[in-house]
Protein backbone atom coordinates (compact mmCIF):
# COMPACT_ATOMS: atom_id res chain seq x y z
CA UNK A 1 0.00 0.00 0.00
CA UNK A 2 1.31 3.44 -0.98
CA UNK A 3 1.36 5.95 1.89
CA UNK A 4 0.54 9.45 0.68
CA UNK A 5 2.89 12.21 1.78
CA UNK A 6 0.81 15.12 0.55
CA UNK A 7 -2.87 15.99 0.17
CA UNK A 8 -4.78 14.44 -2.71
CA UNK A 9 -5.56 17.92 -4.05
CA UNK A 10 -1.84 18.64 -4.45
CA UNK A 11 -1.20 15.31 -6.19
CA UNK A 12 -4.13 15.89 -8.57
CA UNK A 13 -3.04 19.46 -9.41
CA UNK A 14 -6.23 21.04 -8.08
CA UNK A 15 -6.95 24.65 -8.97
CA UNK A 16 -9.87 26.63 -7.54
CA UNK A 17 -10.67 29.75 -9.54
CA UNK A 18 -13.30 32.44 -9.09
CA UNK A 19 -15.59 32.78 -6.11
CA UNK A 20 -19.15 32.15 -5.10
CA UNK A 21 -21.30 29.93 -2.93
CA UNK A 22 -21.53 27.20 -5.58
CA UNK A 23 -18.88 25.03 -7.25
CA UNK A 24 -18.56 23.78 -10.82
CA UNK A 25 -16.19 20.80 -11.08
CA UNK A 26 -14.69 20.20 -14.53
CA UNK A 27 -13.43 16.64 -15.05
CA UNK A 28 -11.49 15.71 -18.18
CA UNK A 29 -11.51 12.39 -19.99
CA UNK A 30 -9.10 9.72 -21.24
CA UNK A 31 -5.56 10.82 -22.01
CA UNK A 32 -6.08 14.53 -21.42
CA UNK A 33 -5.76 16.98 -18.54
CA UNK A 34 -7.48 20.09 -17.16
CA UNK A 35 -6.15 22.21 -20.04
CA UNK A 36 -9.00 20.95 -22.25
CA UNK A 37 -11.24 23.40 -20.33
CA UNK A 38 -9.09 26.47 -21.06
CA UNK A 39 -11.69 28.07 -23.35
CA UNK A 40 -14.50 27.52 -20.83
CA UNK A 41 -12.96 28.63 -17.54
CA UNK A 42 -12.73 32.40 -18.21
CA UNK A 43 -16.46 32.53 -18.92
CA UNK A 44 -17.34 30.62 -15.78
CA UNK A 45 -15.26 32.69 -13.40
CA UNK A 46 -16.47 35.99 -14.88
CA UNK A 47 -20.14 35.32 -15.44
CA UNK A 48 -21.33 33.09 -12.62
CA UNK A 49 -21.58 32.97 -8.88
CA UNK A 50 -19.74 29.66 -9.01
CA UNK A 51 -16.15 28.90 -8.17
CA UNK A 52 -14.50 26.50 -10.61
CA UNK A 53 -12.57 23.45 -9.44
CA UNK A 54 -10.14 21.88 -11.92
CA UNK A 55 -7.98 18.79 -11.43
CA UNK A 56 -6.06 16.09 -13.27
CA UNK A 57 -6.93 12.41 -12.97
CA UNK A 58 -4.23 10.03 -11.77
CA UNK A 59 -3.45 8.86 -15.32
CA UNK A 60 -2.76 12.34 -16.68
CA UNK A 61 0.71 13.10 -17.97
CA UNK A 62 0.74 16.29 -15.89
CA UNK A 63 0.59 14.33 -12.62
CA UNK A 64 4.06 14.11 -11.13
CA UNK A 65 3.44 11.30 -8.62
CA UNK A 66 3.98 8.02 -10.54
CA UNK A 67 2.21 6.05 -7.80
CA UNK A 68 -1.04 8.02 -7.96
CA UNK A 69 -2.29 5.78 -10.78
CA UNK A 70 -2.72 2.26 -9.44
CA UNK A 71 -3.40 -0.30 -12.22
CA UNK A 72 -5.29 -2.53 -9.79
CA UNK A 73 -7.38 0.11 -8.05
CA UNK A 74 -8.04 2.00 -11.26
CA UNK A 75 -8.91 -1.13 -13.24
CA UNK A 76 -12.52 0.02 -12.95
CA UNK A 77 -14.20 3.42 -12.72
CA UNK A 78 -14.96 2.69 -9.08
CA UNK A 79 -11.37 3.57 -8.13
CA UNK A 80 -11.69 6.93 -9.88
CA UNK A 81 -15.08 7.56 -8.24
CA UNK A 82 -13.47 6.90 -4.85
CA UNK A 83 -10.75 9.43 -5.72
CA UNK A 84 -13.38 11.98 -6.70
CA UNK A 85 -15.37 11.59 -3.48
CA UNK A 86 -12.17 11.82 -1.42
CA UNK A 87 -11.12 14.95 -3.30
CA UNK A 88 -14.48 16.69 -2.78
CA UNK A 89 -14.38 15.80 0.91
CA UNK A 90 -10.83 17.10 1.20
CA UNK A 91 -11.83 20.36 -0.51
CA UNK A 92 -14.96 20.57 1.67
CA UNK A 93 -17.29 21.25 -1.24
CA UNK A 94 -20.85 19.97 -1.57
CA UNK A 95 -23.78 20.37 -3.93
CA UNK A 96 -21.48 20.74 -6.92
CA UNK A 97 -22.37 20.93 -10.59
CA UNK A 98 -20.13 18.17 -11.93
CA UNK A 99 -19.23 18.39 -15.62
CA UNK A 100 -17.77 15.05 -16.65
CA UNK A 101 -16.35 14.64 -20.14
CA UNK A 102 -16.21 11.19 -21.72
CA UNK A 103 -15.16 8.57 -19.13
CA UNK A 104 -15.64 11.16 -16.36
CA UNK A 105 -19.36 11.15 -17.01
CA UNK A 106 -19.74 7.60 -15.73
CA UNK A 107 -17.25 8.25 -12.93
CA UNK A 108 -19.48 11.12 -11.81
CA UNK A 109 -22.52 8.85 -11.93
CA UNK A 110 -20.78 6.28 -9.72
CA UNK A 111 -19.63 8.95 -7.27
CA UNK A 112 -23.15 10.37 -7.08
CA UNK A 113 -24.52 6.95 -6.19
CA UNK A 114 -21.95 6.66 -3.41
CA UNK A 115 -22.52 10.17 -2.07
CA UNK A 116 -25.54 11.92 -3.66
CA UNK A 117 -25.40 14.82 -1.20
CA UNK A 118 -22.16 16.01 -2.81
CA UNK A 119 -23.84 16.69 -6.15
CA UNK A 120 -26.43 19.20 -7.27
CA UNK A 121 -26.34 18.21 -10.94
CA UNK A 122 -24.35 15.99 -13.30
CA UNK A 123 -23.52 17.25 -16.78
CA UNK A 124 -22.60 14.21 -18.86
CA UNK A 125 -20.61 15.51 -21.83
CA UNK A 126 -20.03 12.98 -24.62
CA UNK A 127 -20.23 10.25 -21.97
CA UNK A 128 -20.94 6.57 -22.51
CA UNK A 129 -21.76 3.63 -20.24
CA UNK A 130 -20.51 1.13 -22.84
CA UNK A 131 -18.56 1.56 -26.08
CA UNK A 132 -18.97 -1.89 -27.62
CA UNK A 133 -22.06 -2.83 -29.62
CA UNK A 134 -24.33 -5.70 -28.62
CA UNK A 135 -27.34 -7.19 -30.37
CA UNK A 136 -29.68 -4.70 -28.64
CA UNK A 137 -27.33 -1.79 -27.97
CA UNK A 138 -25.41 0.55 -30.30
CA UNK A 139 -22.31 1.71 -28.44
CA UNK A 140 -20.34 2.85 -31.49
CA UNK A 141 -17.65 0.16 -31.79
CA UNK A 142 -17.62 -3.47 -32.80
CA UNK A 143 -15.49 -5.72 -30.60
CA UNK A 144 -12.93 -5.97 -33.43
CA UNK A 145 -12.64 -2.16 -33.53
CA UNK A 146 -11.75 -2.03 -29.84
CA UNK A 147 -9.27 -4.88 -30.22
CA UNK A 148 -7.56 -2.91 -32.99
CA UNK A 149 -7.35 0.22 -30.81
CA UNK A 150 -5.84 -1.76 -27.94
CA UNK A 151 -3.39 -3.47 -30.29
CA UNK A 152 -2.31 -0.12 -31.76
CA UNK A 153 -1.69 1.38 -28.33
CA UNK A 154 0.32 -1.67 -27.30
CA UNK A 155 2.45 -1.91 -30.43
CA UNK A 156 3.24 1.78 -31.03
CA UNK A 157 1.70 4.18 -28.56
CA UNK A 158 3.37 7.27 -30.02
CA UNK A 159 1.99 6.63 -33.51
CA UNK A 160 -1.47 6.00 -32.07
CA UNK A 161 -1.33 9.18 -29.96
CA UNK A 162 -0.45 11.23 -33.02
CA UNK A 163 -3.23 9.72 -35.17
CA UNK A 164 -6.16 9.37 -32.78
CA UNK A 165 -6.86 13.10 -32.09
CA UNK A 166 -7.60 13.90 -35.74
CA UNK A 167 -10.36 11.27 -35.60
CA UNK A 168 -11.83 12.53 -32.32
CA UNK A 169 -11.58 16.30 -32.70
CA UNK A 170 -12.71 18.43 -35.60
CA UNK A 171 -9.81 18.15 -38.12
CA UNK A 172 -10.66 21.70 -39.21
CA UNK A 173 -9.55 22.85 -35.76
CA UNK A 174 -5.79 22.11 -35.88
CA UNK A 175 -5.04 23.87 -32.58
CA UNK A 176 -7.32 21.45 -30.72
CA UNK A 177 -5.89 18.44 -32.54
CA UNK A 178 -2.40 19.59 -31.59
CA UNK A 179 -3.36 20.07 -27.94
CA UNK A 180 -4.88 16.58 -27.77
CA UNK A 181 -1.77 15.06 -29.32
CA UNK A 182 0.42 16.76 -26.73
CA UNK A 183 -1.82 15.57 -23.89
CA UNK A 184 -1.73 11.98 -25.12
CA UNK A 185 2.03 12.04 -25.64
CA UNK A 186 2.53 13.21 -22.05
CA UNK A 187 0.68 10.17 -20.71
CA UNK A 188 2.96 7.24 -19.93
CA UNK A 189 2.44 4.28 -22.31
CA UNK A 190 2.45 1.87 -19.36
CA UNK A 191 -0.56 3.81 -18.04
CA UNK A 192 -2.28 4.32 -21.39
CA UNK A 193 -2.63 0.61 -22.17
CA UNK A 194 -4.42 -0.58 -19.00
CA UNK A 195 -6.48 2.62 -18.93
CA UNK A 196 -7.62 2.07 -22.52
CA UNK A 197 -8.74 -1.44 -21.58
CA UNK A 198 -10.60 -0.06 -18.55
CA UNK A 199 -12.41 2.49 -20.71
CA UNK A 200 -13.17 0.57 -23.88
CA UNK A 201 -14.18 -2.67 -22.15
CA UNK A 202 -16.31 -0.92 -19.51
CA UNK A 203 -20.03 -1.57 -19.13
CA UNK A 204 -21.89 0.63 -16.67
CA UNK A 205 -25.34 0.46 -18.21
CA UNK A 206 -26.71 -1.09 -15.01
CA UNK A 207 -25.90 1.95 -12.86
CA UNK A 208 -27.86 4.51 -14.85
CA UNK A 209 -31.17 3.72 -13.18
CA UNK A 210 -29.54 4.10 -9.77
CA UNK A 211 -28.55 7.72 -10.34
CA UNK A 212 -30.78 10.00 -8.25
CA UNK A 213 -29.02 13.30 -8.98
CA UNK A 214 -30.51 15.34 -11.88
CA UNK A 215 -28.51 14.82 -15.08
CA UNK A 216 -28.07 16.84 -18.23
CA UNK A 217 -26.72 14.89 -21.19
CA UNK A 218 -24.77 16.76 -23.87
CA UNK A 219 -23.59 15.15 -27.08
CA UNK A 220 -22.34 16.37 -30.42
CA UNK A 221 -24.33 15.60 -33.54
CA UNK A 222 -21.43 13.55 -34.96
CA UNK A 223 -19.17 11.86 -32.42
CA UNK A 224 -17.41 8.71 -33.61
CA UNK A 225 -16.69 7.72 -29.99
CA UNK A 226 -20.18 8.29 -28.57
CA UNK A 227 -22.95 8.16 -31.19
CA UNK A 228 -26.30 9.82 -30.54
CA UNK A 229 -27.82 6.42 -29.88
CA UNK A 230 -25.82 6.30 -26.64
CA UNK A 231 -27.08 9.69 -25.46
CA UNK A 232 -30.68 8.65 -26.15
CA UNK A 233 -30.13 5.34 -24.36
CA UNK A 234 -28.72 7.10 -21.31
CA UNK A 235 -31.66 9.48 -21.13
CA UNK A 236 -34.12 6.58 -21.23
CA UNK A 237 -32.28 4.59 -18.59
CA UNK A 238 -31.73 7.47 -16.18
CA UNK A 239 -35.43 8.11 -16.41
CA UNK A 240 -38.04 10.76 -17.01
CA UNK A 241 -37.85 13.72 -14.70
CA UNK A 242 -34.21 13.07 -13.81
CA UNK A 243 -32.51 13.77 -17.14
CA UNK A 244 -32.53 16.34 -19.93
CA UNK A 245 -30.50 16.46 -23.13
CA UNK A 246 -28.92 18.89 -25.60
CA UNK A 247 -27.23 18.24 -28.92
CA UNK A 248 -24.28 20.43 -29.94
CA UNK A 249 -24.17 20.85 -33.72
CA UNK A 250 -20.52 20.08 -34.28
CA UNK A 251 -18.37 17.13 -35.31
CA UNK A 252 -16.08 15.50 -32.79
CA UNK A 253 -15.73 14.34 -29.21
CA UNK A 254 -14.37 17.55 -27.65
CA UNK A 255 -16.97 20.34 -27.96
CA UNK A 256 -15.46 22.23 -25.01
CA UNK A 257 -12.44 22.79 -27.27
CA UNK A 258 -13.87 22.88 -30.79
CA UNK A 259 -17.30 24.42 -30.13
CA UNK A 260 -16.81 26.49 -26.96
CA UNK A 261 -19.46 29.08 -27.83
CA UNK A 262 -22.20 26.49 -28.25
CA UNK A 263 -21.06 24.58 -25.19
CA UNK A 264 -20.88 27.71 -23.03
CA UNK A 265 -24.34 28.73 -24.15
CA UNK A 266 -25.81 25.42 -23.05
CA UNK A 267 -23.85 25.24 -19.82
CA UNK A 268 -24.72 28.85 -19.02
CA UNK A 269 -28.39 28.05 -19.44
CA UNK A 270 -28.06 25.21 -16.94
CA UNK A 271 -26.39 27.58 -14.48
CA UNK A 272 -29.07 30.22 -14.94
CA UNK A 273 -26.97 32.79 -16.82
CA UNK A 274 -28.56 35.04 -19.44
CA UNK A 275 -27.18 35.24 -22.98
CA UNK A 276 -26.51 38.96 -22.38
CA UNK A 277 -24.25 38.15 -19.44
CA UNK A 278 -22.53 35.43 -21.43
CA UNK A 279 -21.89 37.66 -24.43
CA UNK A 280 -20.24 40.25 -22.21
CA UNK A 281 -17.49 37.82 -21.21
CA UNK A 282 -16.60 36.57 -24.66
CA UNK A 283 -14.26 37.93 -27.30
CA UNK A 284 -15.97 40.41 -29.66
CA UNK A 285 -16.05 37.92 -32.51
CA UNK A 286 -18.22 35.49 -30.55
CA UNK A 287 -20.76 37.86 -29.00
CA UNK A 288 -23.33 37.77 -31.76
CA UNK A 289 -23.25 33.98 -31.80
CA UNK A 290 -24.06 33.84 -28.10
CA UNK A 291 -26.87 36.30 -28.51
CA UNK A 292 -28.67 34.16 -31.08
Amino acid sequence: MVVRNKPLAASMNVKVLGSGPNTVVLAHGFGTDQSVWDKIVPFLIQSTNHQVLLFDWAFSGTVEDPDLYDPARHASYDGFATDLVALLDEMKVKSVVFVGHSMSGMIGCLASIKRPELFQKLVLLCASPRYVNTDDYEGGFDASDVEQIISSIESDYTAWALAFPSLNADPNNPASVDKLQKCLLRMRPEVALPLAKTVFYSDYRDILGKVSVPCHIMNTTKDIVVPNSVALYMQRQIGAGKSTMDMIEIDGHFPQMTAPVQFIGMLGSLLGISTTAMAGTMAPGTRCALAL
